[in-house]
């Protein structure tokens, strides 16, 4: 069973899990959460109808009822967990995986996520020790309920005037098409507009770059002031400015003081970053008086530590964007909302998307950097030693890999928690200073543990 991880169950269906597993994971999420009544909502992958019918039957003989929302982004099933005061939810998807994959997210109440070491590992552990499922005396009930009207009236709470704008949009084949265009009309310009499970176009993934080439040229195409593109689930979202340059995700978390401090007017807010988020971020949200938490990737770990902070908004590298407005949770629609209220402003003023993040920008960037590793623990002591011994740090955070922070740069290398990686990031405030650092974090890696670059 390779398909449990840190933040949610998921791999190739047929061959990491199959209709078995979701069965035992319908079962025992009743006890494990003490749900009465469980909230189900699934992608347009191929797979997901088949698996939604072993969950459904899992949590119905545990003797719990099913809410059964039926095809819904990841988002609407956070809302629709808080909404109906649910105890319980599960979204099946493999979020922006290639299509051959499937998974499961599970949340507990007020939509808190379910990780690896919150109820996962413990459900993972007792279908591997073979756990009785015995069907309850009196079966669960599935009602199913359409909530689009619901979570759409509360989206459509933080929708501006963007009458101004010219917007291209990629819905990636993926679970955005359920809303965008109702949400945003058919004025925008979009591409890949239909549910298709199979992803013909592109893998639903807009961290990878080539899946991002046609919105970036549909942009310079159309002339646009800004690209919008979700992954296959729409929990996440990422932006393209109107030169067609990706937009880097944690300077769009800087970006948001924009909308919540300068359009609605909070002080000194609150925000959630991620271990890996370039310093410019913090230099920017300085200017508002921000009080910046730095905290694990991943949302099993950022939607809670947003809610233990009461933080206004947070967000990662990855394109996931954290609202204490959406229950501490993340959602692309809304953060596409945000972003875009923020672009109108800045085209009233005058200043075009890439001219605002290049004067945010003040670092060079090596992007993440995978390395296949075998020791990843001894790899990511070795690397850090090797720094820590040519520059006393001036910061250091090891909650999450390590990263250091020196005078002129900063590095963290951390261990993929869903893929056999060891990633490494780098950012200097010059080109040759980032070369030479991330030369000598690839020679060690290669030459001490036969890391190979990917």
């Amino acid at each position: 069973m390779g398909a449990f991880h840190a933040y949610d169950i998921r791999g190739i269906y047929g061959t990491d899990f199959n209709a078995d597993t979701a069965y035992k994971v319908g079962y025992f999420i009743v006890g494990l959460l003490e749900a009465d009544k469980v909230l189900v909502g699934r992608d347009c992958r191929v797979s997901s109808p088949e698996i939604h019918d072993s969950l459904v039957r899992g949590i119905t003989d545990a003797g719990a009822d099913v809410l059964d929302i039926g095809l819904s982004s990841t988002p609407m099933v956070y809302f629709g967990t808080v909404h109906y005061g649910m105890k319980a939810s599960v979204q099946i998807t493999a979020s922006h995986n290639p299509a051959r994959y499937n998974g499961l997210k599970v949340s507990r109440e007020n939509a808190l996520p379910v990780g690896y070491d919150t109820g996962l590992g413990q459900i993972e552990a007792w279908i591997r020790e073979g756990k009785p499922t015995p069907a309850a005396p009196v079966r669960g009930k599935v009602t199913e309920v359409d909530i689009m009207e619901d979570y759409l009236a509360f989206m459509m709470r933080f929708k501006e005037d963007y009458s101004s704008l010219n917007i291209a949009f990629d819905l990636s084949n993926g679970m955005a098409n359920l809303f965008a265009k109702q949400v945003f009309g058919q004025d925008p310009w979009y591409i890949f507009d239909e549910l298709d499970g199979r992803f013909p176009n592109h893998e639903p993934n807009p961290l990878v770059a080539k899946n991002v080439e046609p919105l970036m040229q549909l942009v310079k195409e159309k002339g646009a002031d800004v690209g919008v593109i979700y992954d296959g689930d729409a929990d996440r979202v990422m932006f393209v400015d109107e030169k067609g340059q990706f937009v880097p995700p944690d300077l769009v978390v800087a970006l948001m003081a924009r909308y919540f401090c300068d359009r609605r007017g909070f002080r000194n807010p609150r925000v959630l970053q991620e271990i890996r988020s370039s310093k410019s971020v913090g230099e920017f949200l300085e200017g508002y008086g921000a009080e910046l938490h730095t905290w694990r990737v991943g949302r099993a770990y950022a939607a809670p530590k947003l809610r233990e902070i009461d933080g206004l908004w947070g967000g990662e590298l990855a394109g996931h964007y954290y609202f204490k407005d959406f229950f501490y949770s993340d959602s692309g629609l809304l953060s596409s909302l945000i972003v875009l209220s923020i672009v109108s402003d800045l085209k009233k003023e005058g200043i075009t998307l890439s001219g605002q993040i290049a004067s945010m920008r003040k670092y060079r960037n090596s992007g993440e950097i995978n390395f296949r590793v075998e020791d990843k623990a001894g790899a990511i002591a070795a690397v850090s030693e090797l720094f820590a011994s040519k520059e006393t740090p001036l910061a250091k955070m090891d909650f999450d890999g390590v990263r250091m922070e020196f005078e002129k740069w900063w590095f963290n290398i951390r261990p993929s928690n869903t893929e056999p990686y060891l990633r490494f990031i780098c950012e200097a405030v010059n080109d040759e200073l980032l070369e030479e650092k991330v030369s000598m974090a690839e020679e060690l890696l290669k030459k001490d543990f036969g890391a190979v670059r990917e």
